[in-house]
């Protein structure tokens, strides 16, 4: 299937698009059930290749948050859905632009190897919450001109990297075709992702689009009593103080701490994923969460420990949307985005000049006394051409900005990283 194994099983409908085709050619179909795959076992990991793949995405999302955020709005971003589009597209790229991407994903494995870890790493993680009986999706796809001859080394990185394979549309009628594509992410998010990709952003000049959807929603495993909720005040970045709905909870946490910061690691169900909480010290937000590195974020979350906790959280919901080209050329990954300089030619079977036209993402989270309900669709387009013109009580008030991660607690990878700097939205 053109997707990853998912937790809540919901796929009957996607599996009737058609059957695969050994040689690597197109399927039999018509439209949009057309189908370009080769027969590929998935790629045997070792898990050195996982926890080295885990590092890169963590550190690739802390240096994209820092690209995208500011001191005041509300930001989250998805690191895995990010980088698994990226990398959807990493095995056809080459030379000067294969390096420029992997050094921006600070990864020093081969294109293929990182594509068949970050791969493995993120089925293993789908594959526990499937376990736990949790709702976590996620849905690797590219999209590809009907006719379109695809290599089959690019095929080949695909299958064994994400059993995936190329569905074909038309973007001679490119609207359309984004229509086809948005609502195919929509459906993968259960209808929170709509309209990843804007008005404007394909052409008939487009020649692929690939797109990651995520999708989670987690009960806690020790939920917040509704009765416990109350209006309580929140300082914003400027100093004003508005009122918000604070969660209350006194329980046992993960929890660790430092000179100017608190942690808190809230659990979901069964263990295999949580919450963490980053309470900056009042007054240093925002040169806090400039100042903060993946190595510190590992450090904090590695050094918390059972202790018990006074938390009161606010409840918070959101939702963002942004082009992310200009922060992944400010990271050092210009070459792809260059039609005079791009090196996609690992993807084409007969040679074409392409670049990438946009790299967008849109990213929903609402978190209340139940659990939480978070989904990130990732989008690249392919363009041929010229360029189309994130034993004592420890009291831990969250009243003040705070970041927020949510990770996968066996292998440390984070599937989604923000902060609130405002509970209201």
């Amino acid at each position: 299937m053109p997707r990853k194994q998912i937790a809540a099983i919901a796929a009957a409908s996607l599996a009737a698009l058609t059957a695969c085709s050994s040689s690597g050619g197109a399927a039999q179909g018509k439209g949009n059930a057309s189908l370009v795959r080769t027969d590929a076992a998935r790629a045997t990991v070792g898990q050195g290749d996982l926890s080295a793949a885990s590092a890169s995405v963590n550190a690739f999302g802390i240096d994209v948050f820092h690209s995208v955020a500011d001191g005041e709005g509300n930001v989250m971003i998805s690191p895995t859905s990010l980088a698994g589009v990226l990398t959807m597209l990493l095995p056809g790229a080459k030379g000067q632009t294969e390096a420029q991407m992997a050094k921006t994903m600070h990864t020093t494995m081969s294109a293929d190897q990182f594509a068949n870890a970050l791969g493995a790493l993120d089925s293993a993680t789908v594959q526990r919450e499937l376990t736990d009986k949790a709702e976590l999706q996620q849905y690797d796809t590219v999209w590809t001109q009907q006719g379109y001859a695809i290599q089959p080394s690019y095929l080949q990185a695909l299958a064994s990297a994400f059993d995936a394979g190329i569905r074909e549309t038309d973007f001679t009628d490119p609207d359309a075709a984004r229509q086809t594509i948005n609502k195919t992410v929509e459906d993968q998010t259960n209808g929170l992702i709509k309209d990843l990709f804007g008005p404007g952003s394909m052409s008939a000049d487009t020649r692929l689009a690939l797109t990651d959807a995520l999708y989670l929603k987690a009960k806690w495993a020790d939920t917040f009593k509704k009765s416990e909720t109350a209006d309580r005040p929140f300082t914003l970045v400027n100093g004003t103080t508005a009122n918000v709905s604070m969660m209350s909870n006194e329980t046992s946490y993960a929890y660790a701490q430092g000179s100017g910061w608190q942690y808190a690691e809230l659990p979901y169900e069964q263990n295999h994923l949580a919450m963490g909480i980053l309470l900056p010290a009042a007054g240093s937000f925002d040169s806090f969460r400039k100042s903060l590195t993946a190595d510190e974020l590992t450090a904090m979350t590695g050094a918390a420990a059972p202790a018990p906790v006074d938390l009161q959280l606010p409840k918070f919901s959101f939702d963002t949307s942004r082009e992310l080209g200009s922060a992944l050329k400010s990271l050092g990954m210009t070459s792809v985005f260059d039609p005079n300089a791009a090196d996609l030619s690992g993807i084409p079977a007969k040679a074409e000049p392409l670049h990438v036209g946009v790299v967008v993402q849109k990213t929903h989270v609402a978190v209340d006394e139940d659990g939480t309900t978070a989904a990130a669709a990732s989008g690249v387009t392919v363009v041929a051409g010229a360029a189309a013109a994130p034993v004592q009580t420890t009291e831990m008030h969250v009243d003040r900005p705070f970041l927020f991660l949510i990770r996968d607690t066996v292998t440390g990878q984070i599937l989604f990283f923000g902060q609130v700097a405002d509970p209201r939205g």
